[in-house]
């Protein structure tokens, strides 16, 4: 028999605070070890030497974060149970001279990070957040959540074809914001401002990872509330739901048969090679460590990674009710229809018949519904950080998620059961 619902409508609700809450990978990172902190979870450093002993912990590095539990009685050689997950989304980022302008208007420079929906971010209020890097050696989380930004689009009256020819953007030319007036475009203007918001002295930032982000929060639409509009789905739903998840599962203590895991990774949306990306070396570093300072040996660790398998969460395709023809004709994933499982026999996606038979055992147990996706044959498949964390680790890993509409759009959306959903398909996974 199924275990009840852990997780309700009211994880939805908190999704959106959450995604309102994280404009930018520091924010998500620093808002999950938040809620982790709550839940007894502490931080260690990766230059410290670390202890064996059991509990939850967790490692912050950037726009990354991963976390574990180790229940009291674990051996070396114990397996892990992984959900990973990512935390950046498509946006427009701040070039290193981000002062320009033109005719009267001061701008900010941007470069287009990942693969955006360009149109989906022009004549809409923007903001702007980030990480600071100051002088001292230290960072600052930066936010700017009012309207500050926009991008304005060219009047029909300028551009009669649109609507029939189409609206084609230059990434350089078009996707420049304006945040004020002024001819005289001074070097440091905007990084003043931000020294000044953040209540920081003259000249202490020395360096920035700034980005845009949309400021109209996330709202319930539909007759009746049944779907939820906001920023940012793809994929801080999987990192919300993967630290509910992970909270909820270390509560069963010294009963988890496994070590439980959240590896919340940045730079997904450009392919995941960097220090805190899924090709990076973060996640096997920590799995080793927790091994050896258990007191194993690489036996052990070979011994525990053998055993070990990883949930990839990422949100994926429903069926669109006006381009149904784009997907395969007997895989049409419907929103609210439960967690997809991803499959794609050219290992776009790392799911083989056997991670099929861990995820819906997981799903059997939560009393969850699954559904599955695979692309058209006509349309190349997207993918994800599930291949790359196989390929780098030699780990099973499944890839699964929620399915959305408006994927990659400056606003995405989603049903209000899927989040809730993925989250107790998730902690029935982590208890194993």
């Amino acid at each position: 028999m199924s275990e009840p619902p852990r997780f309700d409508r009211g994880h939805t609700d908190d999704l959106m605070s959450f995604l309102a809450a994280s404009p930018t990978p520091y924010h998500a990172v620093a808002n999950a070890a938040e809620r982790l902190e709550k839940a007894g979870f502490r931080q260690v450093a990766e230059t410290d030497a670390w202890d064996g002993t059991a509990g939850g912990k967790y490692v912050l590095r950037g726009g990354a974060i991963v976390a574990w539990y180790v229940p009291e009685g674990a051996e070396a050689h114990t397996p892990f149970r992984i959900v990973g997950a990512h935390t950046d989304s498509p946006n427009l980022r701040v070039k290193p001279r981000p002062d320009s302008g033109a005719h009267g208007w001061r701008q900010v420079a941007v470069e287009i990070y990942g693969g955006p929906l360009l149109n989906s971010w022009l004549d809409r209020d923007l903001g702007l957040a980030g990480r600071l890097s100051l002088r001292d050696g230290t960072t600052r989380l930066v936010d700017v959540d009012r309207p500050l930004l926009r991008v304005p689009q060219l009047a029909i009256h300028l551009d009669r074809a649109v609507n029939s020819d189409g609206l084609k953007l230059d990434k350089q030319r078009h996707m420049q914001p304006v945040w004020g007036l002024g001819e005289d475009v001074r070097d440091g203007d905007l990084i003043a401002f931000l020294e000044e918001t953040a209540g920081l002295d003259e000249g202490s930032v020395t360096g920035w990872d700034l980005m845009v982000h949309p400021v109209e929060p996330p709202a319930h639409l539909g007759r009746d509330s049944e779907l939820v509009a906001g920023p940012r789905m793809d994929n801080l739903l999987s990192v919300h739901a993967g630290t509910a998840a992970l909270a909820a599962a270390a509560g069963r203590g010294p009963e988890l048969p496994y070590i439980p895991v959240l590896a919340a990774f940045d730079h997904e949306e450009n392919g995941s090679q960097s220090d805190t990306g899924a090709d990076g070396p973060l996640l096997g570093s920590v799995l080793e460590r927790s091994v050896f300072a258990r007191g194993g040996s690489l036996e052990d660790r070979a011994r525990a990674l053998a055993g070990t398998v990883c949930l990839s969460s990422d949100t994926g395709h429903a069926v669109h009710p006006n381009y149904a023809e784009r997907h395969d004709p007997t895989h049409h994933p419907r929103v609210d229809g439960g967690p997809i499982l991803k499959v794609n026999v050219n290992n776009r996606y790392a799911t083989d018949g056997s991670g099929r038979a861990v995820f819906a055992a997981a799903c059997e147990k939560a009393g969850v519904p699954f559904q599955t996706f695979v692309s058209n044959n006509a349309m190349p498949c997207g993918t994800t950080i599930g291949p790359i964390t196989a390929a780098r680790h030699g780990i099973r890993t499944v890839d699964i998620g929620v399915a959305i509409l408006s994927m990659h759009s400056a606003r995405e959306l989603c049903g209000a059961k899927d989040p809730f959903l993925l989250a107790n398909a998730l902690t029935a996974f982590l208890e194993g």
